[in-house]
């Protein structure tokens, strides 16, 4: 079993800028970047589950579910991950995400 707590930190501190985080920001490019990682993450567990099926895109559930979002996409993913190597890049692609939100 891989360990997946590093995503979980990782996903746990954005998730909780993006609360803290005044909603002008929010509304400048953080909600953006979260839900862009949520459906890339989505589409990566998807993906992984099975690869033959047309991933579904992640709704935009608005700017003050966006913190909600990642947390799940998150979850759903460390489900399948299956090596030390993914987690690793899922950490990398949470925190290049979180330094473009700017939170």
């Amino acid at each position: 079993m891989v360990d997946t707590t590093p995503l979980t930190r990782a996903v746990d501190h954005f998730a909780d800028r993006l609360r803290a985080a005044p909603q002008s920001r929010l509304q400048r490019s953080a909600a953006a970047e979260a839900l862009a990682l949520a459906r890339e993450l989505a589409r990566w567990a998807q993906h992984v589950e099975d690869p033959s099926a047309e991933p579904r895109e992640m709704p935009d559930a608005g700017m003050f579910a966006a913190a909600d979002q990642i947390l799940v996409a998150a979850h759903d993913l460390a489900v399948v991950l299956e090596s030390d190597d993914e987690v690793a890049e899922a950490v990398r692609l949470v925190e290049e995400a979180r330094k473009k939100a700017g939170v």
